[in-house]
Order: C-alpha cells, then structure tokens, then sequence
C-alpha cells in the first residue's frame, strides 16, 4: 500500500493519547492462557477505493505486523445479512436473514429464525471464553426492542441502537441490562472507543480470569442517517447524508478525490439488469462524489485512532503477543463506480471484496495473502485460533494464518466466493435515495491458475461474465448479446481461459447451481457433488476434456429464478441442484438437442 508521508505524519497528530501507558503485569500472572481477540468491524468499508491508505495507525499496528488477505469478500453486500453470516458462519440462504429489515432480515428476523441461542457468542461461552461487544450489531436492532429479548452471548455489552445507530452526533447506547441511553451532541465514534476501552478493561481484570473475544463495531465509514420511525414496523423515513467526522479531522485530505479507475462514471453504461439504465453523472454530483469520499477518509481517523488505542492497552496489559488483533469490514462500497451513486449492494468487486486483516501469535508479519477467504469462513477460523472443535454445519472453513499454511493451502484451498443478495439497492448521499427494485442475484467468484473470473444470473435471468485479469473493472459483460458469436461451431466461440465460452459457463453454472442452497460440507466441498468419484477439487480439474459429456448432459439444470423477490422464497429460487433430475428434464422438453461441442449460445443468454 502506497501510504503519502505527509499524511502519516498529519494523522498521527491527531492519534489517541494512549502512548506513555505504565506497563502492568498480566493479570493472574498465567502467560499460557488461552489467546485472546480484539475484533474491529468496521461499515461500508471500501478496498477499492483505496480507503486503506488513509489510515496509518492499521498499518503500524495491524497491516506491518501481521497478514493481509487481499481477496477476501463478503457473500452478502449489505450489513445485516452479512454480519449474521459472520456469526453464524453461514451463508444468507441457510440463515434465511436477507435483508437490513423486517420481514427478511434486520434483528427481528435474527431471533426469528432461532440464532439468539445459537450463534458464535453463546458458542465461545460454552467454551470458556468471557465475550464483550460494543457498537452495532444489527440493523432493526432498537430503543423498543433491544430487550425482548436481549442479545444472547455476551459477558459484557454496549449496543448503538435505531433509529440512531447511524446519527454520528446523536448515538444511543444500551449497556447490559440497563436503559438506553443518549449521547446527543458527542461524536458517536468517540463515545464507542471510551466504551471499547472500558470494555477491555473489563475483560482484563474479570473475576474469572478467563481469556476474553471483544468486539468493537463502530458505524465509520458508513453515511450519517437520520431515521424517522421504527424500522421493526417499516414505518420509518431515513434519509442518507455524507458521513461526520470528529472537528479534529475536519480540516484532513482537502484535495483527495475518489480514485478514476476505468470504471469511474465511466461513458459507456456497464454492468446489467437496472445498471445499463444509469445515466452518466453531471459535474455536481462528480463533486458531491468527492465531498462524500472526503468525508467517508475523514470518520475514518476515529477508528484508525481506536486501533492505536486498543493494541497499546494490550500492550501495557502484557496482553499484545497473546491476542490476535483482527480488523475487517461487513461489506465493501462504490462511488461512481459503473455510475452507481455511493452505495453497496452489488456484486461487483468493489462491494464484495472486503478488508481482512490480523496480527496474533503465529500469524506471519508484513505478509500479503491472495487465497480466497469470505465471511463464511471467520467463524470457523476464530474457533481454529482458540482451539474450539470446528461445528459440522459451518458453511465456510479455516483460513490459515501461519505463512507456511497459507502457501500450502494455495495449492489445496477452495478458489471460489459464492455470493447473493435479495432485494433493493439504495443509493446514498445527496443526489440519489431512490430505491431500486430487482436487485436480486445469485454470483461466483473464482480465482485459480490462469483464471479470475465473476459470473452472476440476475433474478430477471440476466446473465454476467467477465475476465477480471483482462478486464478488472468488470466493464465489458462478455455475455451481453454483442459480445456473443452466432455461430454454431465451437471453434467461432470466443476463448476464455484458454476455453471455449460455452465449455467455461457450463463450469461455472453447475458450480453456482450447487453454492446457491448449499448447507455446511456441500458449501465446503462443491465440487465432490459434482464429481462424486473425486479428483475435481477447482475449475481447471473440472475443464479435463474427460469431464466435457458430464457438462452437457441435458438433465443438468441452470441457474434461473422463478421470479424476482426480495427475500429468500423457496418459490422464487428456480431449480435447485437436488431437484437437478426432473427439473432438467422439464426445463428441456421441446427445447432441442444439446450441441456435442459446445451449448447454443441461446441456452446460454
């Protein structure tokens, strides 16, 4: 990461005041207790925009002194969903929480569907671990529902609570079992780090003298929203400004500007579904573009300084080299990017690939990482790292953390993110609070040997392909009908990854068909339901010329939906893969033959 040194030096005028710190010893004295985690989520937290850059203090503290996986991505581009899926570990198809609120999705929808005595805070408790948490958990989270009931799981909490989670100078906290309270006039982000640092004293001086997983979850770099009502009922009125930053902060990065990739407004429309309808955006909302870019750098000083401000009170605990430090976001987030007003909730990869980062005993120093990991898979890599025994029905794994698993799990390791999403799109900021329907789709993202790849099937059975080694923007759909040859012979396809099109998507299809309601070892290992008798374990093993009769059997279903809905209908959902039998024999009757050298590109668009 290219870090400017101006910027360090004016950033770290304004860290927190937690250096000079009198070191103590740790307490009880036991230096082979169990490890400890200190995890910052943070919000809408972008990669793409470079967003990583602006904060030296992670750098020092976090980025330098541990690994940085730079593909890892959330399968879910939207808070409430995504952070279930984190503590779960499951996808948002197997958690049925699809939305930010009621009826799919919010907390609501959480205790709903039965995780409040089921989930990863409970887990740790059953395994000795005191937890601790503080800032958002879930959207729909509120002043008049937070107890009915409380979040389970934890030894000690302070939630930020609706409607003013998002309200950076009006927040509302709810410790433990006590009343709301509300913070109106202090910046919201500092009033987290006073609560975050009290929480991890807390945990150091526990009477139990058990080793501890606290949680800080400020709302940075989210927008400011003001929200009118109680998203529980959907009565509510919000409306998106550009995030607040502390008046320390106010003055930083006057000339920064949101990053003109090639995708940037670009003068084409790209993308598919409502996407092509964007108009290009004029030179005022350019400019707004950038004034909320600024603003997103800026509310990210405050945690920038509560990562310096955590790790030197583990330091002066003589905690530090028994505690991974992890940092990572819900979703990712795009400004201008194929013309989308600030926002998420897309499939592309500005949305979807997301920060992770840790530091912790073992874990290898000033070291990238380029396996695929996704949110599925913390729950599973924290009990690894704790030394809990992995649950059966994670749908994710471990990622490894010491240099040596790393490079050995590249060669072995799942290359693939499933990714979904129901319901609507919103954009945010000043010219554009429109809500925007059919934003339901099922995506694939692939990594491996001589190939990256993104493919999606919109609910509108729109379909998306894209070669991100060419084309790392995702501009140029190759499946969009004059990207297509008309040609029956294969030898006319267009090649991709040294393949015919057709042989490729029939890949990445089935692949797809499998992720989209999969549950636990299926998610895990896709390919083995595919190929039973082994010897497929990634896209090149499944592109053998051996494996081409398999692929273009007709009774292998696709992916389609039924319809558009913004929730997880059963009904909506098309085939899925253990109906593949008589779904594919009904889907082709009266459609023709398969072609013995390759799909009709109409079978396919």
């Amino acid at each position: 990461m290219r870090l400017a040194a101006a910027i360090i030096g004016t950033v770290t005028l304004y860290a927190a005041a937690t250096h000079g710190q009198k070191q103590v010893p740790l307490v009880g004295g036991d230096q082979k207790r169990r490890p400890n985690v200190v995890f910052v989520l943070t919000d809408d937290q972008d990669v793409h925009l470079s967003s990583l850059d602006y904060m030296p203090l992670l750098k020092k503290h976090i980025l330098d002194e541990g690994t940085y996986f730079d593909k890892h991505y959330c399968t879910t581009a939207v808070c409430c969903p995504s952070r279930v899926t984190l503590w779960t570990g499951k996808a948002s198809h197997n958690t049925n929480v699809t939305n930010v609120n009621p009826p799919y999705g919010g907390y609501p929808k959480f205790i709903a569907e039965g995780f409040n005595n089921n989930y990863f805070p409970v887990w740790l408790q059953q395994a000795g671990y005191n937890t601790y948490y503080t800032g958002k958990l879930f959207n729909a989270h509120t002043v008049n529902n937070y107890n009915s009931p409380h979040p389970g799981g934890y030894t000690s909490s302070d939630f930020l609570l609706d409607p003013y989670t998002y309200d950076y100078l009006n927040s509302t906290f709810q410790r433990n079992g006590e009343p709301p309270r509300s913070y109106e006039g202090r910046y919201g982000p500092d009033v987290l780090a006073e609560k975050a640092y009290g929480l991890l004293d807390e945990a150091v001086h526990a009477a139990n003298n058990q080793p501890f997983f606290l949680t800080v979850a400020p709302i940075a770099p989210h927008a400011n929203v003001i929200m009118k009502g109680d998203p529980q009922d959907g009565s509510h009125e919000v409306v998106f400004t550009e995030p607040i930053s502390a008046k320390r902060h106010q003055h930083l990065f006057p000339n920064a500007k949101v990053p003109r990739s090639l995708n940037f407004n670009p003068d084409k429309p790209s993308g598919a579904n409502w996407l092509l309808q964007l108009p290009q955006q004029n030179a005022s909302e350019v400019a707004y573009n950038d004034h909320f870019y600024r603003q997103r750098l800026r509310a990210l000083q405050s945690v920038d300084e509560l990562i310096e401000g955590l790790v030197s009170r583990l330091e002066a605990y003589g905690l530090l080299d028994n505690t991974y430090v992890v940092f990572s976001s819900d979703n990712g987030f795009h400004i201008g990017n194929h013309r989308l007003p600030p926002g998420k909730s897309c499939g592309y990869e500005e949305d979807t690939n997301v920060p992770l980062a840790v530091r912790g005993p073992g874990v290898a120093r000033n070291y990238t990482a380029d396996i695929v990991t996704t949110h599925t898979d913390l729950a599973p890599t924290f009990f690894e790292l704790l030394g809990i025994p992995l649950r059966d029905d994670f749908d994710g794994t471990a990622i490894p953390m010491t240099r040596a698993d790393i490079e050995e799990a590249g060669r072995a390791r799942r290359e693939h993110a499933g990714i979904e999403y129901w319901g609507f799109a919103l954009g945010e900021g000043e010219f554009s609070q429109v809500q925007i329907e059919l934003n339901t789709y099922k995506a694939l993202r692939i990594s491996g040997p001589g190939y990256s790849l993104y493919y999606a099937v919109w609910c509108t059975n729109e379909r998306e392909l894209y070669d991100m080694t060419a084309d790392p923007y995702q501009l140029h759909n190759l499946l969009r009908p004059s990207s297509l040859s008309n040609s029956s012979s294969s030898s006319s396809f267009p090649l991709l990854a040294a393949h015919p099109l057709p042989k490729l998507l029939s890949r990445l299809d089935a692949l797809l068909m499998v992720l989209k309601s999969c549950r636990g070892a299926t998610c895990r290992r896709p390919w083995d339901q595919l190929h039973p008798s082994g010897g497929v374990h990634a896209l090149e093993d499944a592109l053998a010329a051996e494996h081409d009769a398999l692929y273009e059997e007709a009774a292998l279903p696709r992916v389609r939906y039924e319809f558009c809905a913004n929730g997880y209908l059963r009904e909506a959902e098309g085939p899925m893969w253990e109906d593949r039998e008589v779904v594919g024999r009904e889907r082709n009757k009266g459609k023709g033959e398969y072609m013995r050298d390759g799909l009709r590109w109409e079978d396919w668009v």
